[in-house]
């Protein structure tokens, strides 16, 4: 899979993104109205069964039921689509997006235009830190994946908007994306910011850090390749460090073997202000991926991963 044409090299200059990013404020102009239109009258038709709202957009479900798996870390949420958000979503999914389906390797370098090194992103709600990130970076490719259709079409527009070229968008379940469609050593990165905690017991084996997880993401991360993660949920904050520290993939960045402060290339979210301002405690785990792991880097059960 070699996604769109190439698109032209990113500027070597860091792109400043204001630190406060808003819905009402970036949100890219609904589409002018289509030729034709008599004003006052509405364009908006209903949609036959089964028809996709978007046909050149994220697919509801790309990967079929060949790579259902009994157990997920995320559940897909339902919410409105602005019309900024669904203009974004036509006009630049079929350049900059992509649905995990599941079925051929993505060539990475194709997919970006260059062979800059690729940090995949697990997660990244309305985008907003994530495009930050992205311009602050413009020699790091950034492969953000999730299944939340407002923020892909918010991501996109705010990509868009800001002159960001390096974002590539997901749809759908990065554990297929890990397995079926990332070659061994593919990714320069991980990142996993703020992933749902499943805070009740019987619900843990949800969660997506786990063994299973980093024995798969140990065979596509190249070696010295950071993995990031950040939690304001203090018991999965223990339990990430647990099982990274055990894991023999990984080792800690960490003189003391503890937590990382909150490096300055992860901004604060609106999100992760408002936890801050209620007392909570934010904790980020920095790990470097180091030998690799006897296991066979195409053999890893997906079921076995928690998501």
């Amino acid at each position: 899979m070699t996604g769109p044409e190439p698109t032209a090299e990113p500027s070597a200059h860091p792109r400043k993104i204001d630190s406060t990013v808003s819905d009402s404020v970036n949100t890219p102009a609904a589409p002018a109205p289509h030729p034709g239109h008599t004003p006052g009258v509405s364009v908006r038709r209903n949609r036959e069964k089964g028809e996709p709202r978007f046909p050149d957009g994220p697919k509801a479900d790309p990967a079929g039921s060949h790579f259902e798996r009994r157990i997920r870390s995320f559940q897909p949420r339902r919410s409105r689509v602005t019309a900024g958000q669904a203009d974004a979503l036509q006009r630049l999914w079929p350049r900059w997006g992509f649905d995990v389906d599941g079925r051929q390797r993505l060539d990475l370098a194709a997919f970006f235009g260059n062979d800059h090194p690729v940090v995949l992103e697990i997660g990244f709600g309305m985008g907003e830190a994530t495009v930050r990130m992205a311009a602050a970076d413009p020699g790091t490719n950034v492969l953000a994946v999730d299944v939340h259709t407002p923020g892909q079409g918010h991501l996109l527009g705010l990509a868009d908007q800001h002159g960001v070229d390096n974002v590539r968008v997901g749809n759908g379940d990065a554990i297929i994306l890990l397995c079926e469609m990332l070659a061994p050593d593919a990714l320069g990165g991980l990142r996993v910011y703020f992933p749902d905690p499943w805070p009740k017991k019987r619900h843990h084996k949800r969660r997506l850090i786990q063994p299973a997880f980093l024995d798969l993401a140990a065979t596509r991360l190249a070696p010295g390749a950071l993995l990031h993660c950040a939690t304001d949920w203090e018991p999965y904050a223990e339990q990430m460090l647990e099982v990274l520290t055990a894991h023999p993939g990984f080792e800690n960045t960490v003189a003391d073997g503890g937590f990382a402060p909150r490096p300055e290339f992860r901004p604060l979210t609106r999100f992760e202000g408002q936890g801050l301002d209620k007392g909570h405690v934010v904790n980020d785990l920095l790990f470097r991926r180091v030998q690799h792991l006897d296991q066979p880097a195409d053999r890893v059960d997906r079921d076995a991963v928690g998501t």
